[in-house]
């Protein structure tokens, strides 16, 4: 028998969203440029993990599971850790990245993020992606998406037509070279190319500031889906290498490479 995904009111899971990722960024500030206070280590693939992690990962499970104690959880460090719900076909669940970037949070540049989606029928219909060192966060669903900032209450965005002067092509901090996306970016033209961290990658497109996003490096569900719901509700869309919609439920939870666009 195929479960059906629960009702929830969805304007007020959204505000709901809002709130808890930022609570969320003031638990990682806790420890942010705290060195050893950290407790830095390695996971099994190698990547950095901090007590940050951790904690933010704590609070934002606790309240989910109160919000809606139907609605399975798929997050980074339980996914390590092993604690994975089973999940259903056409099942909703949330996807959960505590503190995604966390390399740039132990480097301390501030482009590290909170991360939490939701997902229906394989595609994130709802997200919120909150930058606590640079106060800001932005929120997509239902075909809209908003900033807001510590200096700036909440405003809508939507992501720009491509101008004809060339694109702003946005690539990883830390895996934005390579022969492949030097490959594909040889077929467009190119204005200005940037760099950041974690999801903010996305929101730079969502908001206008960017075009295109190409990502030909290891990524997980965890690491995209709040980002590509912020996206896509501000009128850009998420594609693989094949031109097909990349969805989320895979097993294992990784992704293939992507492209994220702006409006075409």
């Amino acid at each position: 028998m195929e479960r059906t995904a629960p009702r929830i009111n969805r304007q007020q899971m959204v505000e709901d969203l809002r709130v808890l990722a930022e609570a969320a960024g003031k638990v990682t500030l806790r420890y942010y440029g705290k060195g050893d206070e950290m407790e830095l280590r390695e996971k099994a693939d190698s990547s950095p993990v901090t007590k940050a992690d951790e904690a933010c990962e704590v609070l934002i499970l606790e309240a989910l599971a109160q919000q809606t104690p139907d609605i399975p959880v798929i997050s980074e460090e339980a996914a390590e850790a092993g604690k994975l719900p089973s999940l259903l076909a056409q099942q909703s669940f949330w996807l959960v990245d505590p503190l995604d970037g966390t390399k740039e949070f132990i480097s301390g540049n501030g482009e590290f993020t909170v991360n939490i989606a939701l997902i229906e029928g394989g595609r994130p219909v709802m997200g919120v992606v909150h930058a606590p060192a640079l106060g800001k966060t932005w929120i997509g669903a239902d075909g809209r998406a908003f900033f807001a900032s510590s200096e700036a209450p909440l405003s809508p965005i939507e992501s720009r037509q491509r101008p004809e002067a060339g694109l702003t092509v946005v690539a990883s901090r830390r895996h934005g070279t390579g022969g492949e996306l030097e490959d594909f970016l040889a077929g467009y033209s190119i204005a200005e190319r940037v760099s950041a961290g974690s999801s903010l990658k996305f929101c730079l497109v969502a908001q206008g500031d960017a075009d295109l996003y190409p990502r030909f490096g290891r990524t997980m569900e965890w690491d995209t889906a709040a980002g590509q719901a912020v996206l896509e509700a501000a009128g850009g869309h998420v594609e693989t290498r094949e031109g097909t919609p990349l969805t989320y439920g895979k097993p294992g939870f990784e992704n293939p490479f992507f492209i994220a666009h702006g409006r075409t």
